[in-house]
C-alpha cells in the first residue's frame, strides 16, 4: 500500500526511467501457460522454450474435436496467445509470404475478369447463379440509388495513414491540404475543372495553386505491414488527392448501407448474432452461419464491380481508383478493382456481400432480417451456407473454411468466439514487455479474459498467479488502479481495490489517476490550419494551429472524474 500520495512529476519521472527485465516476457508467458494447464498450452510451451517457433504458428484447435465449452475455450487461449507476436524466431520470410499470396489473388482476380467479360462461354454462368447475380444486381441499385454533386463533393476526407507524398511523422490533415497534391490523370479529368471551386480555400491554402502545381502519379505503392506471425499483409498507399475523393465514395456507401440495417461503425451486430448462431443447432429455426473469407479485399475482381453496380457508380468509383501500382521497379495493371489501403474497399465489399447474402437468402425463401455485413464477415441463415459459398465463388471469391462456421456449436465474428453462449474470445500477446504500459497492457488483458472465463462475474481464479506476477514487477508508485474504461493507462481493478478519491463541492462521481499518452504536438502557421479545422470541426485542439505528431507521444499524469465504475468482481 502506498503510504503517501506521490507527486505526479515523481510518479512521470519514475514511469520514463523504469525498464522490464528481458526475463519478464518469458517468464509471463509461462505463467500463463501453467494457467491454463492443457496439453496444447504444455505443447505451445515447450515449442517456445525450445526455439521450435515453426511448429508453435501451426498449433490449432478445431471446435468440432471438443463437446464442451470450457475445454475448447481453454486451448483456443493457448494457442491464440502467441498467434500474432512479432519476436517469434522463425524461418518464414513473412513479406516473401505474403506477396506469393497477392499474385495468387491477383491471378484469380484475372480469371475472374475473363470470365465475366464473356459470360456466355462461362460453365459457371447458368442455373441458380443466373438468377442470384441479377437479383444482387436489383439489391445494389436498391441500395445505392443515385447521387448528387454536391454530396460527393461534402463527404469527402482524409484517412488518418499516409498518403505517396505524404509520409512520417508529419501526416496530418493541415499538412495534407497545405501539401497534398497527388492525382492519378483519371481522376484529374473528372475533377479538374470544378476543384477550385468546389474547394476555393484549400486551392489557395497550398503552396502555390493546385490547378497548377498537380503532380500526376501513375497510381498506388504495395507495401507490407505486419499480421501474424507466419504473414505480412499486403497494402497499396493511394495518391493523397485520390484517397480524399475515394473516401467520399466509402462515405457515400456507409450511409446507404445504414438505411438497410448495415451499420458499417459497429460491429456489436454481428458479434450479438455469432452468439445467438452457437445457441441454435443448424436445422432449427432462427440457425445462423458466420462466414469469413480469404483475402477479400484482394479479390474483387474490376470486371464483377462493373457488372454489378449502377453505370454512374462504376464510374465514379472507377474514376477514384488506381488503375496502376508499382512493386519495387514492376509496373503492375491491376486487375482488382480495389485493395486494402483504398479509401472505399471496405463499404464496397460489404456492399457486395450484403446483397450477395440477401439474394441467396431470398432465393432459398429464409427469413432476411438476420443478415448482417461487416466487411468480409457475414452473417446469414445457416441453411443458405452452401448455396452462398458457391454463389460466392462464382463472384471470386474464396469463403475460408477455418474460419466459417454453419453448423456444430461455435461462431467466429468480428473478434467474437462463441461456443453454445459461451464467451470464448482469447488473448493475443504481441509485444514483448519493455514498459510500464506494455505491463498494463497484458496485466489488463489476462484480468478480462479471467473476468469473460468466469462469465462476467467476479475473475476466474486460475489466472491469478499470472496477474500477480505482473503485477509484482510493476513498481509501486506505477501502480495506478484505474476503471475498465479507462484501458490500459493503468491497472483495471475493482472499486474496492482501487479505492478512489470522491469527488467534493457536490460532484457526483470519483477522481482516479491515470498514467495516459498524448500526442507530441506541433505548429503550422498556413492557411491550411483554417483548412483542417472547417472541414474536421471543433475539437480541443479547435482554435490552435498546431497538429499532432504521427507515432510520437508523451506521458501525462492525469486526473479523471467517473460517475460509475464498472465491477470486475473477486478473483474467485
Amino acid at each position: 500500500m502506498l503510504t503517501m500520495r506521490k507527486r505526479s512529476s515523481d510518479i512521470l519521472r519514475e514511469a520514463r526511467s523504469f525498464r522490464a527485465p528481458s526475463s519478464v516476457t518469458d517468464e509471463a508467458i509461462f505463467n500463463f501457460f501453467s494457467a491454463i494447464d492443457t496439453p496444447k498450452s504444455l505443447a505451445a510451451w515447450i515449442l517456445y522454450k525450445t526455439r521450435s517457433h515453426d511448429q508453435l504458428t501451426e498449433i490449432d484447435c478445431h471446435p468440432e474435436h471438443y463437446e464442451f465449452a470450457h475445454a475448447f475455450r481453454l486451448d483456443l487461449a493457448a494457442v491464440s496467445f502467441l498467434s500474432k507476436c512479432d519476436f517469434l524466431k522463425t524461418s518464414f520470410k513473412r513479406d516473401e509470404q505474403a506477396f506469393a499470396k497477392f499474385r495468387q489473388y491477383e491471378e484469380l482476380c484475372r480469371v475472374t475478369n475473363r470470365r465475366f467479360s464473356n459470360p456466355q462461354l462461362d460453365p459457371q454462368n447458368n442455373g441458380s447463379n443466373v438468377w442470384l447475380l441479377n437479383a444482387v444486381k436489383r439489391k445494389i441499385e436498391q441500395v445505392l440509388g443515385d447521387f448528387s454533386p454536391d454530396e460527393f463533393v461534402d463527404q469527402a476526407n482524409w484517412g488518418p495513414g499516409v498518403s505517396t507524398m505524404i509520409k512520417g511523422e508529419h501526416v496530418s490533415a493541415i499538412n495534407k491540404f497545405h501539401d497534398e497534391r497527388g492525382i492519378t490523370r483519371d481522376l484529374y479529368s473528372l475533377v479538374g475543372d470544378w476543384f477550385h471551386v468546389a474547394y476555393p480555400l484549400w486551392s489557395t491554402s497550398s503552396r502555390d495553386s493546385l490547378r497548377k502545381q498537380w503532380c500526376f502519379e501513375g497510381g498506388n505503392s504495395v507495401v507490407t505491414v505486419p499480421k501474424n506471425s507466419k504473414t505480412d499483409r499486403v497494402i497499396a498507399i493511394e495518391p493523397g488527392v485520390n484517397l480524399w475523393f475515394q473516401k467520399a465514395c466509402g462515405s457515400m456507401i456507409r450511409r446507404r448501407l445504414r438505411r438497410f440495417g448495415i451499420d458499417l461503425n459497429s460491429q456489436e451486430r454481428n458479434q450479438e448474432l455469432a452468439r445467438k448462431g452457437s445457441l441454435i443447432p443448424l436445422g432449427q429455426a432462427g440457425a445462423l452461419a458466420t462466414v469469413d473469407f480469404s483475402s477479400a479485399s484482394d479479390s474483387i475482381a474490376k470486371s464483377v464491380v462493373e457488372e454489378l453496380l449502377p453505370r454512374r457508380w462504376f464510374l465514379l468509383l472507377d474514376a477514384c481508383r488506381s488503375k496502376i501500382g508499382t512493386l519495387g521497379q514492376d509496373v503492375i495493371h491491376w486487375q482488382k478493382f480495389s485493395s486494402m489501403g483504398n479509401g472505399f474497399t471496405f463499404e464496397l465489399e460489404s456492399l457486395i456481400f450484403y446483397a450477395a447474402a440477401y439474394a441467396v437468402t431470398e432465393y432459398l425463401g429464409l427469413d432476411c432480417s438476420e443478415i448482417s455485413v461487416f466487411g468480409d464477415d457475414v452473417i446469414l441463415p445457416a441453411s443458405a451456407f452452401d448455396l452462398f459459398t458457391s454463389f460466392s465463388a462464382f463472384l471470386g471469391f474464396k469463403v475460408n473454411p477455418s474460419k466459417s462456421f454453419h453448423d456444430g456449436p461455435f461462431r467466429e465474428s468480428c473478434g467474437a468466439f462463441y461456443y453454445s453462449g459461451t464467451d470464448c474470445k482469447p488473448l493475443f500477446f504481441k509485444k514483448r514487455v519493455t514498459d510500464v504500459e506494455s505491463l498494463y497492457k497484458l496485466a489488463n488483458g489476462i484480468r478480462l479474459l479471467a473476468h469473460r472465463h468466469n462469465r462476467n462475474s467476479g475473475c476466474d481464479a486460475r489466472f491469478s498467479d499470472c496477474w500477480s506476477a505482473l503485477f509484482l514487477r510493476i513498481p509501486e508508485p506505477l501502480r495506478l488502479r484505474v476503471p475498465r474504461e479507462a484501458g490500459d493507462s493503468g491497472l483495471v481493478s475493482n472499486f474496492d481495490e482501487a479505492t478512489p478519491r470522491r469527488a467534493r463541492y457536490g460532484i457526483e462521481g470519483y477522481y482516479y489517476r491515470q498514467l495516459a499518452r498524448v500526442g507530441v504536438m506541433a505548429s503550422s502557421e498556413s492557411s491550411a490550419v483554417l483548412c483542417a479545422r472547417l472541414w474536421q470541426g471543433s475539437s480541443e485542439r479547435a482554435y490552435m494551429n498546431s497538429y499532432a505528431l504521427r507515432g510520437r507521444s508523451q506521458r501525462l499524469l492525469v486526473e479523471t472524474l467517473v460517475v460509475r465504475w464498472y465491477d470486475l468482481g473477486p478473483w474467485e
